[in-house]
């Protein structure tokens, strides 16, 4: 069978856990890739600018690292992690609600931010419980949790797209404008026939620039998609005994969870050495002095190629509906709308994918050749940059090349430091700071100098990303040369104390003979 007996029985006898936990990471997914096919109609919706929007993006991104940091507040226990989870998935729904009612940017940002906090204890929460369930098992069932991310954010587009408006605010500001001139026009010719077709033009708003946007649809209907999910988390509260009125016949797993947890800091003696808890312990473990530079370089490197990497996912799918329908493309908006929905879904293809293909490739292999992909992608795009077929096809490569670095660059780096250090620590936080600098820059870079810049940014950033990853290689030789030496010095020290005491016990025979 493609998948064992023992682990399909584990999953049957956890399986209400575990499709809640799936559950909860579609609402994060939903949540995640909304804002890039809307930016435009909650730009008019705001009366703001690109580059002000995109402090939107900033918002949701910097409250997202905020809520994976204090996360660990509320895993102690199944009933805090329950609770937060499904407080969460609320949130989510009622900032869906009162999106279409934020006026200006600032009301916007602040609802933005508190979905991110609600993601990033979303994030945190439903990967440790899968891992304190599943535990060595738990990395096929966190790849389907992070394949309902994908799914989450394939969704979310295609129900906004009915719903986008058929033109941007810029389209209707340059008709208003025309319709003042020509209304100036008339009055100076002061015509009867001329006060009419005045009349008529000012009354009668000119095609799709005239339409009320009907985008708040959209988001109401997320709303209610996603109340589901928390009465899904509040229904395995009542079936674990969480509640005063739950049965009494159904078995705890609060208690199983909290010995799967003694259970591993049992079997692991110092659990902040292996570098896995928050980014601040990691920098004052005592066990990270007199290592050698090798062994830092491949935390800054293996982090910075996951800086420009995410940083090219979260810019991507933000932007690439804004790209899509100015010049060159001016594709028409609903159309532009799928490009997300493709975007999302070559990364979900690409996730479930690179499953086999570990098996039988190293992850350096796959790095590579997904970081080559990613940049002659973008090189094709750029060069391509007028052709509409190339850039639905582009985008859909660019989301293959993409979906599997993060996992592939955490394999490797472990890989390389034996998991020791803070390589996992380092990495997240990278990658979350990544999505929140670069959509910021190139949302900036887009206002002021043209749509074109959008793709030259990606090109950019790929190829820093890709030097990156070369110096990663040298120091992962330069690193593996350490452990070499250390290894044969340690080897040799083992040598000579054994010689030592040969020395020892036949001196020792000698002098009571």
């Amino acid at each position: 069978m493609f998948i064992e007996e023992r682990i399909l029985t584990l999953f049957k006898s956890n399986a209400h856990h575990t499709l809640t936990y799936w559950s909860v990471f579609f609402s994060f997914g939903l949540c995640i890739a909304f804002l890039g096919p809307t930016i435009l109609d909650l730009q008019c919706q705001t009366k703001s600018t690109l580059s002000e929007i995109t402090w939107v993006f900033f918002a949701q991104q910097f409250c997202l690292l905020v809520g994976s940091s204090i996360a660990g507040v509320f895993k102690k226990t199944l009933f805090s992690a329950l609770s937060t989870l499904f407080v969460s998935a609320v949130v989510i729904s009622v900032v869906f609600a009162i999106i279409p009612l934020c006026n200006n940017v600032l009301l916007l940002a602040i609802a933005m931010a508190v979905s991110g906090l609600a993601m990033g204890l979303i994030d945190t929460i439903a990967n440790i419980q899968l891992v304190t369930i599943y535990q060595k098992d738990s990395a096929m069932f966190l790849q389907a949790l992070h394949f309902f991310i994908g799914f989450g954010a394939l969704v979310s587009p295609l129900i906004a797209d009915p719903f986008l408006s058929e033109s941007g605010c810029r389209n209707h500001t340059d008709n208003a404008t025309q319709v003042m001139i020509h209304h100036h026009r008339n009055m100076l010719r002061n015509s009867p026939m001329a006060r009419h077709n005045i009349n008529e033009s000012i009354g009668a708003p000119e095609g799709p620039a005239g339409e009320e946007s009907i985008v708040h649809y959209a988001f109401w209907i997320m709303a209610i998609i996603n109340l589901p999910v928390p009465l899904a988390v509040l229904f395995l509260m009542y079936r674990e005994r969480l509640f005063p009125c739950s049965p009494s016949s159904s078995p705890s797993l609060m208690d199983k969870d909290e010995l799967a947890m003694e259970n591993q800091q049992g079997d692991t003696e110092t659990p902040e050495a292996g570098g896995h808890g928050n980014i601040f312990s990691c920098c004052q473990n005592d066990n990270l002095r007199g290592l050698p530079v090798s062994f830092f370089m491949i935390h800054i490197l293996g982090g910075l190629v996951l800086f420009m990497t995410d940083g090219i996912v979260g810019a991507y799918a933000g932007f690439v509906y804004t790209y899509a329908v100015e010049p060159p493309m001016l594709l028409p908006h609903k159309t532009a709308g799928y490009l997300a929905s493709i975007f999302w879904a070559a990364i979900t293809v690409g996730r479930l994918v690179s499953i086999p293909l570990n098996y039988r490739f190293k992850p350096v292999r796959l790095l590579l050749a997904n970081l080559v992909g990613v940049i002659v992608t973008v090189l094709m795009l750029l060069i391509v940059n007028t052709n509409n077929i190339f850039l639905f096809v582009g985008t859909g490569f660019c989301g293959l090349f993409l979906s599997s670095i993060f996992p592939c660059m955490l394999a490797y780096t472990e890989d390389i430091l034996d998991y020791q250090g803070c390589a996992t620590t380092v990495l997240v936080t990278s990658a979350g700071m990544g999505e929140m600098v670069m959509t910021l820059l190139v949302g900036t870079i887009m206002e002021s100098k043209g749509s074109y810049s959008f793709l030259l940014i990606g090109m950019v950033v790929a190829c820093l990303g890709f030097m990156a990853f070369m110096g990663l290689l040298f120091f992962n030789r330069m690193h593996r040369n350490y452990l070499t030496g250390t290894a044969k010095k340690s080897a040799m020290v083992e040598v000579a104390a054994g010689l030592n005491g040969a020395v020892g016990a036949e001196q020792r025979v000698a002098e009571s003979s």
